[in-house]
């Protein structure tokens, strides 16, 4: 007699990603797990009387998206404060929904747009002045996080951070001043992004209560877009533990609606070896369960490691006591068995952090650890070729769907072909995952980075990669599922439809095999299960789903606008309509000259044209 399934889907098109059973009709799920995954009568050969039928009328199934590198915790206690600009297309929408937004805001609240975003998506290809900014808010404080390069600061901000004429510049930093010295509002990572997040630190915290809805708020929005798992890689202004109890409340009542496993970031410069020392004593890699657990440490191991992801500046050099600070925090992770994971843009910094692991590996050998570069946006073959032979892996993330018309500008649009060189690193082995780097650069939606592997282009649509770097639409589909239960050694477990695995899946609003290449950016899920029971519903589906309580505060920008913005509005006309990009317009001093600095395969080296490639840079000053 079959097993009664609890759940069946059926009368659908399901990836499975199974290479023994690639395709089905249908999927019986029991206990929280797979049981069947084949045609729809044999599926049903698996109901009874309390069994749950859901048609899912020709849909795209595919296993649960894997975020292989997101800040989940982080974001989650900030959710509902932050006014989103992912996914819109036009400076004057973005205007319009931070107007909005100042409007309902009370007392000492601020008005956050805290990353998710870059000039480049919007039709203008700008962002908004200070006087634009200051002009739309003159009471209610605004900060504006764009990338890791810059923070935009009205008035009122720079009032409520006490910033003046007397504030003296960080290092690595810089407080942009008027002639009298006064700040503008214009914050600069020059590269250290520290005065960003510093800045951004002296806002208003929600308490407790709301931290929880916002937290489980966040979930749901990714939940919407098909995500299901999540390993979260920390950040800085993160501490542990204390920055760890809502999520850990939630667990503990079951309110989880996303499996994350967590890895410890250092959080003292010259203490990075005492803090993994005693965390070492407190928790070990893996405790916890199928739904909240430990993966080990990272991505920040010792700050003299870290380089800075600015592509509006040159690239930063490590300095020189970086291998003596990361070889004994190395070590000790390697006798205890902690797998890591370590930031790191530059093959110049990669090739310094391996010296370190192979040193490491003559006396520790560190195959089986599971451990990991995150980034890798300029490494080079050596450099994969020795992360292979030491059983490492690379952690992807579409940080130049974001960032390539500044690299581009930089380096020249030939260097900017291979960043990262995802094709070759699977070529030659390496054990490669996909991931957002969400919030605070890239948007959290899997779909702009799958958008991204398959086409080559940036939001803004510049083209960076030429065929023999971009991936096929299935390739893509399984960096962002079975090969990321590698980064967090939970392979067979999940990340296919397979007998046996967690039942963690996404039925899409479109079928992502279909639809052309610019569509793949606009999918979401319809109905998202995990553990086979519905955590999202839309559509025909949404009542299956439990529902939330509304977004605390009731200011909340989650209230008005939601998450991440469709490209159409609700009255159907696109948010990126027929505007003329700066390039149309005359600037005397800079000069738009986008084609020519795209083109190049060297730096540019001219005002007009460096300035050019990045629409006009006046704004700024």
């Amino acid at each position: 007699m079959a097993t009664t399934a609890d759940l069946i889907l059926f009368n659908g098109k399901v990836t499975t990603l199974d290479r023994g059973n690639p395709q089905a009709e249908a999927v019986a799920i029991k206990d929280g797990r797979i049981l069947f995954a084949g045609a729809d009568a044999d599926a049903m050969a698996h109901a009874g009387p309390e069994t749950a039928r859901i048609d899912v009328a020709g849909r795209r199934v595919i296993p649960g998206l894997i975020d292989s590198h997101m800040h989940i915790i982080r974001g989650g206690l900030n959710y509902n404060m932050e006014l989103r600009w992912d996914g819109v297309r036009s400076l004057t929408h973005a205007m319009d929904m931070l107007r909005a937004q100042v409007a309902v805001t009370p007392p000492p609240q601020w008005v956050r747009v805290v990353g998710g975003f870059t000039a480049h998506q919007f039709a203008e290809k700008r962002l908004p002045t200070l006087d634009e900014i200051n002009a739309a808010a003159p009471d209610t404080p605004v900060f504006i996080l764009h990338l890791y390069d810059r923070a935009l600061l009205n008035g009122a901000a720079l009032r409520a951070v006490g910033y003046t004429k007397d504030t003296p510049d960080p290092a690595g930093g810089e407080i942009v001043r008027d002639a009298r010295g006064n700040p503008t509002g214009l914050m600069i990572a020059r590269p250290n992004a520290t005065i960003l997040y510093a800045t951004l630190a002296k806002g208003p915290r929600l308490p407790a209560e709301y931290q929880k809805n916002s937290t489980r708020h966040f979930m749901r929005e990714v939940n919407r877009l098909g995500i299901t798992s999540v390993i979260d890689a920390g950040g800085g202004f993160q501490n542990y533990p204390e920055d760890y109890a809502i999520i850990e409340e939630l667990h503990r009542e079951g309110q989880l609606t996303l499996r994350i496993a967590y890895n410890l970031f250092t959080q003292k410069p010259k203490e990075e070896l005492g803090d993994f020392a005693g965390w070492a004593k407190q928790v070990r890699p893996g405790d916890g369960d199928d739904l909240y657990r430990h993966n080990g440490a990272g991505e920040m191991l010792v700050y003299s490691a870290a380089d800075f992801e600015d592509f509006q500046m040159p690239r930063p050099e490590m300095p020189p006591n970086m291998e003596d600070d990361l070889e004994p925090v190395v070590r000790l992770l390697a006798e205890n068995r902690w797998p890591w994971r370590l930031h790191a843009t530059y093959d110049e910094t990669i090739d310094r952090a391996l010296d370190v692991f192979e040193k490491v590996n003559r006396d520790i050998p560190l195959q089986g650890l599971n451990w990991f570069f995150d980034h890798a946006e300029t490494i080079s073959d050596r450099n994969i070729e020795r992360i292979a032979t030491l059983g490492g892996g690379i952690a992807i993330q579409h940080r130049m769907a974001y960032q390539g018309e500044y690299f581009a500008e930089r380096y020249g649009h030939r260097a900017a072909e291979r960043t990262p060189p995802i094709r070759r690193m699977l070529d030659m082995g390496v054990t490669v995952g996909a991931g957002t780097d969400a919030t605070r650069v890239a948007s959290y939606n899997p779909w702009v980075s799958l958008y991204w592997l398959v086409t080559g282009k940036t939001v803004g649509g510049l083209s960076l990669y030429p065929a023999s770097n971009r991936l096929d639409r299935e390739t893509a589909l399984g960096l962002w599922t079975k090969a990321n239960t590698w980064f967090s050694n939970e392979a067979g477990k999940k990340g296919e439809i397979k007998v046996g695995q967690l039942a963690d899946i996404a039925v899409l609003s479109a079928d992502y095999f279909a639809v052309p290449e610019d569509a793949i950016q606009d999918i979401t899920s319809v109905l998202t299960l995990l553990d086979g029971k519905p955590v999202h519903g839309d559509g025909d589906f949404k009542t299956l789903a439990p529902e939330l309580p509304p977004p605390m505060p009731d200011w909340s920008p989650v209230r008005q606008f939601g998450g991440y913005q469709a490209r159409s509005r609700p009255d159907g006309r696109t948010t990126a309509f027929a505007r003329m990009c700066g390039c149309a317009n005359s600037c005397n001093v800079h000069g738009h000259g986008h084609a020519a600095a795209w083109g190049a395969d060297i730096p540019a080296s001219d005002a007009r044209s460096f300035w050019g490639a990045l629409g006009c840079a006046c704004w700024a000053v």
